[in-house]
């Protein structure tokens, strides 16, 4: 059974920093491109961050610069290291995990983890 378990979130002032972790079990990290979203009360889910199987990074204009998006495949794990957070920052960040096996795609969530930028 495939799980990703998000931690790293919480409370903190504009212009601090957080690193979220994501945790990966059941699976094999290496083959799946991985990704952190958010959502804020109110917004749709938005893409804040990937990294493929590959290494290939991208990331939404909005964090730029101010985060940044690694795995460690050996720990099964992928972090998102947030610097000058900002109270737009504010939401929900998931975890999610993707793997396209013979044209069928394997996507997988976590449950979350709740930052929130705040003085």
């Amino acid at each position: 059974q495939v799980q990703l378990v998000e931690s790293g979130g919480g409370l903190v002032q504009p212009g601090g920093s957080l690193r979220l972790s994501c945790a990966a079990s059941g699976m094999i990290l290496n083959i799946y491109d991985m990704g952190w979203y958010r959502q804020a009360p109110g917004k749709q889910r938005e893409l804040v961050a990937t990294v493929t199987s590959e290494g290939s990074i991208n990331y939404a204009d909005s964090v730029k610069g101010r985060f940044t998006i690694s795995r460690d495949n050996a720990k099964n794990t992928v972090y998102l290291q947030m610097n000058s957070l900002k109270p737009e920052d504010t939401a929900v960040y998931y975890c999610n995990a993707q793997h396209l096996l013979l044209s069928k795609k394997y996507e997988y969530w976590g449950q979350g983890t709740q930052v929130t930028v705040s003085s």
